[in-house]
C-alpha cells in the first residue's frame, strides 16, 4: 500500500515538474505549435486512411464503412507493368539525384566559404537560393521555354553546330534535364546548412593550419570535412528514405506522353491511376502504402549502414 502511494506521489511530482517546465518555456512550445500542427494533420491523421490499401472504396459507406478486399489491391499492382516501369524510373532517377544533386550543395558551400568579399558572397547566396521560393509551375515554364526545340538553349547549339537536341521529348535527355533542374532549384536552398555548418569551425583551427603553411585544399580536407561529415551522412540518410519520392511537382508539370518510358514515377503514375483510370482509391493508397514502407526500410538500412561504419547516424 506504501509503495503504491510513493508510486502516486512520484507521478505527481514528475506531472508538476514537467508543467512547470512547459511554462516556463512556453514561448518556445508556442514557436514549436505550428510545426507539431502541421505534422499532425498532413502526417499523422492521414494514416487512418492507410486502411484504403485494403478495401474497395465507397463513397455512400466512407473509408471505415468500405469492404475489405484483403490484398486484392497490391496483386491488381503487382500485375501491372505500367507500375514497375514508374518503380524502376523512380529508383533511377532518385539515384541519379543522389549522385549528381546531393554534392553540389556541398560543393556550392565549399566554393562559396572561400570568397573573401562579404558583399558578393551574400549576393551569390541570395541568387543561388532565389529559385527554392520559385513553385515548379513557374520554374517549369521558364524550363520549358529555354529547352523547348524553338528555345534559347537549341538556338545556342544551332549557332555552335551542334544541332538541336529534343530535350523534351528524349527519354535520356530528359532525365538530364530533370536533374539539371533540380540542382538549379534546390542547391543553393540546400547549401544553407553546409555553410552554417563551416561557420561554426573554431576559427584558431584555421589560424594553426595557416601558421603551420597549410593550402585551402588542406584546410578543407582536414578542417571542414571532419566537420561536415556528420551532417553529410545525416542527409545522405534522409535523402535515402525519399528514394521512392521521385519530386511529382517537378515531373509533373514538365514531362510529357513521349517520355513515360523513362520519367513516369510513381508519384505520377498514383495520379493518372487516380484520375484517369477506374482503379480506385483503394488501389492508389496501395501504392501510397509501398512507398511508405520501402522508404522506411531504406532510412533503416541506411542508418545501420552508417552506424556500422562508424558514425552517428540518426535516432
Amino acid at each position: 500500500m506504501e509503495q503504491s502511494n510513493d508510486f502516486e506521489v512520484r507521478t505527481l511530482k514528475i506531472r508538476s515538474q514537467t508543467l512547470q517546465a512547459i511554462y516556463k518555456n512556453r514561448v518556445l512550445y508556442l514557436l514549436l505549435l505550428p510545426t507539431v500542427t502541421f505534422y499532425v494533420i498532413f502526417k499523422y491523421i492521414p494514416i487512418y486512411g492507410l486502411q484504403l490499401s485494403f478495401k474497395t472504396f465507397s463513397y455512400a459507406k466512407g473509408i471505415s464503412g468500405s469492404p475489405w478486399v484483403g490484398w486484392k489491391n497490391f496483386l491488381f499492382l503487382f500485375q501491372q507493368a505500367a507500375f514497375w516501369d514508374a518503380l524502376r524510373n523512380t529508383i533511377v532517377i532518385s539515384i541519379l539525384r543522389l549522385l549528381f544533386s546531393f554534392p553540389m550543395p556541398i560543393l556550392l558551400a565549399l566554393l562559396l566559404n572561400e570568397i573573401r568579399g562579404k558583399v558578393l558572397k551574400r549576393s551569390l547566396q541570395v541568387v543561388y537560393t532565389f529559385p527554392h521560393f520559385l513553385s515548379w509551375v513557374v520554374l517549369s515554364g521558364i524550363v520549358l521555354n529555354l529547352f523547348s526545340s524553338t528555345g534559347a538553349v537549341n538556338s545556342v547549339l544551332m549557332n555552335l553546330g551542334i544541332g538541336k537536341v529534343n530535350f523534351l521529348l528524349n527519354g535520356k535527355a530528359f532525365r538530364a534535364l530533370l536533374i539539371y533542374s533540380g540542382i538549379w532549384k534546390e542547391a543553393g536552398w540546400s547549401a544553407i546548412l553546409y555553410a552554417a555548418t563551416i561557420t561554426a569551425v573554431d576559427t584558431s583551427l584555421f589560424e594553426a593550419a595557416l601558421i603551420d603553411g597549410a593550402n585551402r585544399w588542406q584546410k578543407i580536407r582536414y578542417i571542414i570535412w571532419p566537420e561536415l561529415l556528420p551532417v553529410v551522412i545525416t542527409m545522405m540518410i534522409v535523402r535515402v528514405g525519399y528514394l521512392l519520392d521521385g519530386g511529382f511537382d517537378q515531373v509533373f508539370n514538365l514531362y510529357s506522353s513521349a517520355v513515360y518510358s523513362t520519367s513516369d514515377i510513381l508519384d505520377t503514375y498514383i495520379y493518372r491511376l487516380t484520375f484517369q483510370s477506374n482503379a480506385g482509391f483503394g488501389v492508389s493508397a496501395a501504392v501510397g502504402m509501398f512507398k511508405g514502407i520501402t522508404n522506411c526500410a531504406l532510412l533503416l538500412t541506411a542508418n545501420l549502414i552508417a552506424r556500422m561504419a562508424g558514425q552517428k547516424g540518426i535516432g
